[in-house]
Protein backbone atom coordinates (compact mmCIF):
# COMPACT_ATOMS: atom_id res chain seq x y z
CA UNK A 1 0.00 0.00 0.00
CA UNK A 2 1.35 3.43 -0.96
CA UNK A 3 -0.08 5.65 1.74
CA UNK A 4 -2.08 5.54 4.97
CA UNK A 5 -3.97 8.75 5.82
CA UNK A 6 -4.30 9.25 9.59
CA UNK A 7 -7.08 11.53 10.89
CA UNK A 8 -7.32 12.07 14.69
CA UNK A 9 -10.82 13.43 15.36
CA UNK A 10 -13.25 14.51 18.06
CA UNK A 11 -16.75 15.46 16.91
CA UNK A 12 -15.83 16.11 13.28
CA UNK A 13 -18.71 14.30 11.53
CA UNK A 14 -19.69 17.35 9.46
CA UNK A 15 -16.14 17.99 8.23
CA UNK A 16 -15.53 14.30 7.49
CA UNK A 17 -18.53 14.22 5.13
CA UNK A 18 -16.62 16.64 2.91
CA UNK A 19 -13.03 15.64 3.62
CA UNK A 20 -13.05 11.85 3.17
CA UNK A 21 -14.66 11.90 -0.32
CA UNK A 22 -12.14 14.57 -1.38
CA UNK A 23 -9.24 12.48 -0.06
CA UNK A 24 -10.51 9.34 -1.75
CA UNK A 25 -11.05 11.07 -5.10
CA UNK A 26 -7.62 12.69 -5.04
CA UNK A 27 -5.71 9.53 -4.09
CA UNK A 28 -7.58 7.52 -6.71
CA UNK A 29 -6.83 10.15 -9.33
CA UNK A 30 -3.11 9.96 -8.46
CA UNK A 31 -3.34 6.14 -8.67
CA UNK A 32 -2.10 5.68 -5.12
CA UNK A 33 -3.21 2.61 -3.20
CA UNK A 34 -4.40 3.94 0.14
CA UNK A 35 -6.40 3.64 3.31
CA UNK A 36 -8.02 6.30 5.49
CA UNK A 37 -7.70 5.71 9.22
CA UNK A 38 -9.92 7.72 11.57
CA UNK A 39 -8.92 7.74 15.25
CA UNK A 40 -11.92 8.73 17.31
CA UNK A 41 -11.58 10.44 20.69
CA UNK A 42 -15.00 9.50 22.08
CA UNK A 43 -17.07 11.67 19.73
CA UNK A 44 -20.76 12.20 20.44
CA UNK A 45 -21.92 13.58 17.07
CA UNK A 46 -21.89 10.39 14.99
CA UNK A 47 -18.29 10.83 13.81
CA UNK A 48 -17.53 7.11 14.04
CA UNK A 49 -20.60 6.06 12.05
CA UNK A 50 -20.03 8.76 9.43
CA UNK A 51 -16.40 7.72 8.88
CA UNK A 52 -17.29 4.05 8.57
CA UNK A 53 -20.07 4.79 6.08
CA UNK A 54 -17.52 6.68 3.95
CA UNK A 55 -15.16 3.69 3.84
CA UNK A 56 -12.62 4.68 6.51
CA UNK A 57 -11.10 2.30 9.03
CA UNK A 58 -12.13 3.61 12.46
CA UNK A 59 -10.36 2.98 15.78
CA UNK A 60 -10.75 4.34 19.29
CA UNK A 61 -7.64 6.07 20.60
CA UNK A 62 -5.56 3.73 22.76
CA UNK A 63 -4.86 6.45 25.31
CA UNK A 64 -6.50 9.82 25.79
CA UNK A 65 -5.23 12.87 23.98
CA UNK A 66 -4.01 13.81 20.52
CA UNK A 67 -0.69 11.98 21.06
CA UNK A 68 -2.55 8.79 21.94
CA UNK A 69 -4.62 9.12 18.77
CA UNK A 70 -1.48 9.58 16.68
CA UNK A 71 0.13 6.59 18.34
CA UNK A 72 -2.93 4.48 17.53
CA UNK A 73 -2.97 5.58 13.90
CA UNK A 74 0.72 4.87 13.43
CA UNK A 75 0.35 1.39 14.91
CA UNK A 76 -2.64 0.54 12.68
CA UNK A 77 -1.25 2.01 9.43
CA UNK A 78 -0.22 -0.38 6.66
CA UNK A 79 1.14 2.04 4.04
CA UNK A 80 4.74 2.63 2.99
CA UNK A 81 4.07 6.31 3.72
CA UNK A 82 1.98 7.83 6.52
CA UNK A 83 0.13 11.08 5.92
CA UNK A 84 -1.19 13.09 8.86
CA UNK A 85 -3.49 16.10 8.59
CA UNK A 86 -6.25 17.84 10.52
CA UNK A 87 -9.82 16.76 9.80
CA UNK A 88 -11.19 20.30 10.13
CA UNK A 89 -10.41 21.20 6.48
CA UNK A 90 -7.73 23.75 7.42
CA UNK A 91 -5.34 21.41 5.61
CA UNK A 92 -6.33 21.40 1.95
CA UNK A 93 -6.22 17.78 0.71
CA UNK A 94 -5.27 18.89 -2.81
CA UNK A 95 -1.86 19.85 -1.38
CA UNK A 96 -1.10 16.14 -0.94
CA UNK A 97 0.00 16.02 -4.59
CA UNK A 98 2.88 18.44 -3.88
CA UNK A 99 3.84 16.56 -0.73
CA UNK A 100 3.88 13.24 -2.56
CA UNK A 101 6.18 14.67 -5.24
CA UNK A 102 8.54 15.94 -2.53
CA UNK A 103 8.89 12.51 -0.87
CA UNK A 104 12.06 11.73 -2.87
CA UNK A 105 13.79 14.73 -1.29
CA UNK A 106 13.53 13.66 2.36
CA UNK A 107 12.17 11.09 4.81
CA UNK A 108 9.67 13.61 6.23
CA UNK A 109 7.77 16.21 4.20
CA UNK A 110 6.27 19.11 6.19
CA UNK A 111 3.56 21.40 4.82
CA UNK A 112 5.02 24.67 6.09
CA UNK A 113 3.28 27.96 6.81
CA UNK A 114 6.59 29.69 7.54
CA UNK A 115 8.91 28.46 4.79
CA UNK A 116 9.45 31.00 2.00
CA UNK A 117 6.22 30.96 -0.01
CA UNK A 118 4.06 29.72 2.88
CA UNK A 119 1.11 31.76 4.21
CA UNK A 120 -1.13 31.50 7.28
CA UNK A 121 -4.58 33.12 7.04
CA UNK A 122 -5.63 33.12 10.67
CA UNK A 123 -6.28 35.76 13.33
CA UNK A 124 -3.40 38.09 14.22
CA UNK A 125 -2.96 36.82 17.78
CA UNK A 126 -2.99 33.16 16.76
CA UNK A 127 -0.67 33.79 13.78
CA UNK A 128 1.82 35.88 15.78
CA UNK A 129 1.87 33.45 18.71
CA UNK A 130 2.40 30.47 16.42
CA UNK A 131 5.21 32.20 14.51
CA UNK A 132 6.99 33.26 17.72
CA UNK A 133 6.65 29.79 19.24
CA UNK A 134 8.11 28.12 16.15
CA UNK A 135 10.99 30.63 16.01
CA UNK A 136 11.85 29.91 19.67
CA UNK A 137 11.70 26.15 19.15
CA UNK A 138 13.81 26.33 16.00
CA UNK A 139 16.57 28.15 17.89
CA UNK A 140 16.33 26.20 21.14
CA UNK A 141 16.31 22.77 19.48
CA UNK A 142 18.69 23.64 16.61
CA UNK A 143 16.19 22.35 14.07
CA UNK A 144 16.42 23.35 10.38
CA UNK A 145 12.61 23.53 10.19
CA UNK A 146 10.55 26.72 10.30
CA UNK A 147 7.15 25.14 11.00
CA UNK A 148 7.89 22.64 13.76
CA UNK A 149 4.29 22.56 14.99
CA UNK A 150 2.70 21.79 11.62
CA UNK A 151 0.65 18.61 11.74
CA UNK A 152 0.34 18.28 7.95
CA UNK A 153 3.12 15.83 7.19
CA UNK A 154 4.12 12.88 5.02
CA UNK A 155 6.40 10.33 6.68
CA UNK A 156 8.36 7.42 5.32
CA UNK A 157 7.22 4.42 7.37
CA UNK A 158 10.75 3.70 8.65
CA UNK A 159 10.66 6.94 10.66
CA UNK A 160 8.46 5.25 13.27
CA UNK A 161 10.27 1.90 13.44
CA UNK A 162 12.02 2.64 16.78
CA UNK A 163 10.32 5.87 17.80
CA UNK A 164 8.96 5.92 21.37
CA UNK A 165 6.47 8.72 22.06
CA UNK A 166 5.88 10.12 25.56
CA UNK A 167 3.73 13.19 24.78
CA UNK A 168 0.08 13.41 25.77
CA UNK A 169 -1.34 16.04 23.44
CA UNK A 170 -0.49 18.29 20.48
CA UNK A 171 3.19 18.60 21.52
CA UNK A 172 3.64 15.17 19.95
CA UNK A 173 4.22 16.95 16.62
CA UNK A 174 7.35 18.52 18.03
CA UNK A 175 8.44 15.27 19.67
CA UNK A 176 8.13 13.21 16.49
CA UNK A 177 10.06 15.71 14.39
CA UNK A 178 12.90 16.24 16.88
CA UNK A 179 13.39 12.56 17.70
CA UNK A 180 13.26 11.57 14.04
CA UNK A 181 15.80 14.23 13.05
CA UNK A 182 18.07 13.22 15.95
CA UNK A 183 17.90 9.67 14.57
CA UNK A 184 19.25 10.87 11.24
CA UNK A 185 16.05 11.15 9.21
CA UNK A 186 15.89 14.08 6.80
CA UNK A 187 13.18 16.77 6.65
CA UNK A 188 12.03 19.03 3.83
CA UNK A 189 9.46 21.82 4.03
CA UNK A 190 7.03 22.56 1.21
CA UNK A 191 5.38 26.03 1.30
CA UNK A 192 1.71 25.73 2.23
CA UNK A 193 -1.21 28.16 2.54
CA UNK A 194 -3.20 27.66 5.74
CA UNK A 195 -6.86 28.64 6.08
CA UNK A 196 -9.01 28.47 9.23
CA UNK A 197 -11.05 25.33 9.91
CA UNK A 198 -14.34 24.55 8.23
CA UNK A 199 -17.22 23.61 10.53
CA UNK A 200 -17.01 23.31 14.32
CA UNK A 201 -14.63 24.70 16.92
CA UNK A 202 -10.93 24.06 17.44
CA UNK A 203 -9.99 21.59 20.19
CA UNK A 204 -6.62 23.30 20.80
CA UNK A 205 -6.48 26.11 23.38
CA UNK A 206 -3.80 28.46 22.11
CA UNK A 207 -1.91 29.46 25.26
CA UNK A 208 -2.27 26.07 26.92
CA UNK A 209 -1.00 24.51 23.70
CA UNK A 210 2.01 26.84 23.57
CA UNK A 211 2.89 26.30 27.24
CA UNK A 212 2.79 22.52 26.92
CA UNK A 213 5.03 22.64 23.87
CA UNK A 214 7.61 24.85 25.61
CA UNK A 215 7.53 22.66 28.73
CA UNK A 216 7.99 19.47 26.71
CA UNK A 217 10.91 20.98 24.79
CA UNK A 218 13.37 20.60 27.70
CA UNK A 219 13.81 16.81 27.37
CA UNK A 220 13.98 17.29 23.60
CA UNK A 221 16.73 19.88 24.09
CA UNK A 222 18.68 17.25 26.01
CA UNK A 223 18.26 14.80 23.13
CA UNK A 224 19.41 17.37 20.56
CA UNK A 225 22.54 18.14 22.59
CA UNK A 226 23.44 14.54 23.41
CA UNK A 227 26.14 12.53 21.66
CA UNK A 228 23.43 10.20 20.38
CA UNK A 229 21.97 12.95 18.19
CA UNK A 230 22.90 12.03 14.63
CA UNK A 231 24.07 15.52 13.63
CA UNK A 232 26.03 16.22 16.84
CA UNK A 233 29.46 16.26 15.15
CA UNK A 234 28.35 18.47 12.26
CA UNK A 235 26.67 20.96 14.59
CA UNK A 236 29.87 21.31 16.62
CA UNK A 237 31.59 22.76 13.55
CA UNK A 238 28.96 25.53 13.35
CA UNK A 239 28.43 25.87 17.11
CA UNK A 240 27.52 29.26 18.58
CA UNK A 241 29.81 28.40 21.52
CA UNK A 242 33.25 29.79 20.53
CA UNK A 243 35.46 27.14 22.28
CA UNK A 244 33.47 24.26 20.78
CA UNK A 245 33.53 25.83 17.32
CA UNK A 246 37.29 26.52 17.55
CA UNK A 247 38.04 23.00 18.74
CA UNK A 248 36.04 21.31 16.00
CA UNK A 249 37.45 23.51 13.25
CA UNK A 250 41.02 23.11 14.42
CA UNK A 251 40.60 19.32 14.39
CA UNK A 252 39.05 19.51 10.94
CA UNK A 253 41.85 21.69 9.56
CA UNK A 254 44.67 19.43 10.75
CA UNK A 255 43.02 16.16 9.74
CA UNK A 256 41.83 17.26 6.30
CA UNK A 257 45.16 18.93 5.53
CA UNK A 258 47.00 15.67 6.23
CA UNK A 259 44.49 13.47 4.38
CA UNK A 260 43.49 15.56 1.36
CA UNK A 261 46.17 14.25 -1.02
CA UNK A 262 46.56 10.78 0.47
CA UNK A 263 44.52 8.81 -2.11
CA UNK A 264 41.71 6.46 -1.12
CA UNK A 265 40.61 7.28 2.45
CA UNK A 266 38.66 5.41 5.13
CA UNK A 267 37.18 7.50 7.95
CA UNK A 268 36.59 4.81 10.58
CA UNK A 269 34.14 6.15 13.15
CA UNK A 270 33.20 9.11 10.97
CA UNK A 271 30.10 10.19 12.91
CA UNK A 272 28.52 13.15 11.12
CA UNK A 273 31.68 15.25 11.16
CA UNK A 274 32.77 17.73 8.52
CA UNK A 275 35.94 15.69 8.04
CA UNK A 276 34.24 12.93 6.05
CA UNK A 277 32.14 15.54 4.23
CA UNK A 278 35.21 17.53 3.16
CA UNK A 279 37.30 14.72 1.67
CA UNK A 280 36.75 13.48 -1.86
CA UNK A 281 37.89 9.88 -2.35
CA UNK A 282 36.55 8.75 1.02
CA UNK A 283 34.39 6.03 2.56
CA UNK A 284 32.69 6.78 5.87
CA UNK A 285 32.23 3.98 8.40
CA UNK A 286 30.48 4.08 11.74
CA UNK A 287 29.00 1.65 14.23
CA UNK A 288 25.96 3.88 14.90
CA UNK A 289 23.52 3.62 12.03
CA UNK A 290 21.77 6.92 12.85
CA UNK A 291 24.98 8.82 12.04
CA UNK A 292 25.17 7.14 8.64
CA UNK A 293 21.48 7.78 8.00
CA UNK A 294 22.17 11.47 8.56
CA UNK A 295 25.14 11.44 6.15
CA UNK A 296 23.15 9.83 3.32
CA UNK A 297 21.95 13.27 2.23
CA UNK A 298 25.54 14.14 1.21
CA UNK A 299 25.88 11.10 -1.10
CA UNK A 300 29.02 9.80 0.58
CA UNK A 301 29.79 6.05 0.30
CA UNK A 302 28.92 4.68 3.76
CA UNK A 303 29.40 1.40 5.62
CA UNK A 304 27.94 0.26 8.93
CA UNK A 305 30.71 -1.66 10.70
CA UNK A 306 32.85 -2.19 13.78
CA UNK A 307 36.35 -0.88 14.44
CA UNK A 308 37.23 -4.28 15.92
CA UNK A 309 36.61 -6.01 12.56
CA UNK A 310 36.80 -3.55 9.66
CA UNK A 311 34.69 -4.89 6.76
CA UNK A 312 37.34 -4.29 4.09
CA UNK A 313 40.00 -6.30 2.30
CA UNK A 314 43.69 -6.10 3.23
CA UNK A 315 45.50 -2.96 2.06
CA UNK A 316 42.31 -1.36 0.67
CA UNK A 317 43.19 2.21 1.62
CA UNK A 318 45.98 4.74 1.19
CA UNK A 319 44.87 6.58 4.32
CA UNK A 320 42.89 5.61 7.42
CA UNK A 321 41.44 8.23 9.78
CA UNK A 322 40.40 7.43 13.33
CA UNK A 323 39.41 10.72 14.95
CA UNK A 324 37.93 10.72 18.47
CA UNK A 325 37.07 7.02 18.37
CA UNK A 326 39.51 4.86 20.34
CA UNK A 327 38.87 6.60 23.67
CA UNK A 328 35.15 5.71 23.41
CA UNK A 329 35.67 1.93 23.22
CA UNK A 330 37.50 -0.62 25.40
CA UNK A 331 41.18 -1.12 24.60
CA UNK A 332 41.87 -4.04 22.32
CA UNK A 333 44.93 -4.72 20.17
CA UNK A 334 42.60 -5.54 17.28
CA UNK A 335 41.72 -1.85 16.97
CA UNK A 336 45.25 -1.16 15.80
CA UNK A 337 45.88 -4.42 13.95
CA UNK A 338 42.72 -3.83 11.92
CA UNK A 339 43.76 -0.29 10.96
CA UNK A 340 47.15 -1.65 9.90
CA UNK A 341 45.58 -4.52 7.94
CA UNK A 342 43.38 -2.35 5.69
CA UNK A 343 46.15 0.22 5.15
CA UNK A 344 48.62 -0.29 2.30
CA UNK A 345 52.32 -0.40 3.13
CA UNK A 346 53.58 3.16 3.20
CA UNK A 347 50.02 4.39 3.72
CA UNK A 348 49.01 7.08 6.20
CA UNK A 349 47.20 6.68 9.52
CA UNK A 350 45.73 9.81 11.13
CA UNK A 351 44.84 9.14 14.75
CA UNK A 352 43.18 11.61 17.10
CA UNK A 353 42.44 11.23 20.82
CA UNK A 354 42.79 13.24 24.05
CA UNK A 355 46.25 13.05 25.61
CA UNK A 356 45.70 12.27 29.29
CA UNK A 357 49.33 13.07 30.08
CA UNK A 358 48.75 16.78 29.42
CA UNK A 359 47.79 19.16 32.19
CA UNK A 360 45.47 20.88 29.71
CA UNK A 361 43.23 17.87 29.19
CA UNK A 362 43.24 16.96 32.89
CA UNK A 363 41.80 20.45 33.57
CA UNK A 364 39.45 20.66 30.58
CA UNK A 365 37.71 17.31 30.94
CA UNK A 366 36.39 17.80 34.52
CA UNK A 367 35.13 21.28 33.59
CA UNK A 368 33.41 19.90 30.51
CA UNK A 369 31.89 17.09 32.54
CA UNK A 370 30.46 19.61 35.02
CA UNK A 371 28.99 21.83 32.30
CA UNK A 372 27.70 18.99 30.12
CA UNK A 373 26.78 15.98 32.29
CA UNK A 374 26.31 12.86 30.19
CA UNK A 375 28.64 14.27 27.51
CA UNK A 376 32.05 13.20 26.29
CA UNK A 377 33.60 12.91 29.75
CA UNK A 378 31.36 9.97 30.65
CA UNK A 379 32.01 8.30 27.29
CA UNK A 380 35.80 8.44 27.48
CA UNK A 381 36.40 4.96 28.86
CA UNK A 382 39.99 4.37 27.64
CA UNK A 383 42.67 6.96 28.38
CA UNK A 384 45.68 7.30 26.08
CA UNK A 385 48.92 9.26 26.22
CA UNK A 386 51.48 10.05 23.53
CA UNK A 387 54.01 7.72 25.12
CA UNK A 388 51.53 4.86 25.39
CA UNK A 389 50.37 5.28 21.80
CA UNK A 390 53.97 5.33 20.57
CA UNK A 391 54.52 1.89 22.09
CA UNK A 392 51.20 0.47 20.84
CA UNK A 393 51.75 1.72 17.29
CA UNK A 394 55.32 0.41 17.24
CA UNK A 395 54.05 -3.07 18.06
CA UNK A 396 51.88 -2.90 14.96
CA UNK A 397 54.49 -1.57 12.55
CA UNK A 398 53.17 1.99 12.49
CA UNK A 399 55.62 4.84 12.71
CA UNK A 400 54.73 8.33 14.00
CA UNK A 401 55.80 11.05 11.55
CA UNK A 402 54.24 14.18 13.03
CA UNK A 403 52.24 15.25 16.07
CA UNK A 404 49.83 18.15 16.56
CA UNK A 405 47.79 19.35 19.53
CA UNK A 406 44.59 21.32 19.97
CA UNK A 407 44.94 23.64 22.97
CA UNK A 408 47.83 21.44 24.12
CA UNK A 409 45.27 18.81 25.07
CA UNK A 410 43.86 16.80 22.17
CA UNK A 411 46.51 14.83 20.31
CA UNK A 412 46.49 14.21 16.54
CA UNK A 413 49.12 11.90 15.05
CA UNK A 414 50.18 11.48 11.44
CA UNK A 415 51.66 8.01 11.05
CA UNK A 416 52.96 5.70 8.34
CA UNK A 417 52.62 1.94 7.97
CA UNK A 418 56.05 0.34 7.58
CA UNK A 419 57.19 -3.21 7.07
CA UNK A 420 58.02 -4.72 10.44
CA UNK A 421 61.69 -5.14 9.49
CA UNK A 422 61.89 -1.46 8.48
CA UNK A 423 61.06 -0.04 11.91
CA UNK A 424 63.45 2.36 13.59
CA UNK A 425 65.82 0.94 16.28
CA UNK A 426 64.04 2.98 18.98
CA UNK A 427 60.69 1.39 18.03
CA UNK A 428 62.21 -2.11 18.13
CA UNK A 429 63.65 -1.38 21.56
CA UNK A 430 60.26 -0.17 22.75
CA UNK A 431 58.60 -3.37 21.55
CA UNK A 432 61.27 -5.50 23.18
CA UNK A 433 60.92 -3.61 26.43
CA UNK A 434 57.12 -4.06 26.34
CA UNK A 435 57.43 -7.76 25.62
CA UNK A 436 59.92 -8.20 28.49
Amino acid sequence: MDVSVILPVVNEAENLRTLIPRLTALLDRERLTHEIIVIDGASSDGTRETAQALGARVFAERRRGYAGAMETGIAEARGDYLLTLDADQSHDPDFIVKMWRARTRADIVVASRYALGGVAYSGFVRRATSWLLNAMLRRMLSMPVRDISSGYRLYRREVFANLKLTSTNFEVQEEILVKAYASGFSVVEVPFTYFPRGAGRSHAKLFSFGWKILRSSLPLWKIRNSLASADYDERAFYSLIPPQRYWSRRRHRITVLWARSAGRVLDAGCGSSLIVQSLNNVIGMDYKYAKLRFLRRYEIPLVNGSAFALPFKDESFDCVISSQVIEHIPFDESLFSEMRRVLRTGGRLILGTPDYATIGWRIIEPIYGFLMPGGYKDEHITHYTLGGLREILARHGIEIEETAYIARSELILRCRKVELEDRAPSDIAAVASTAA
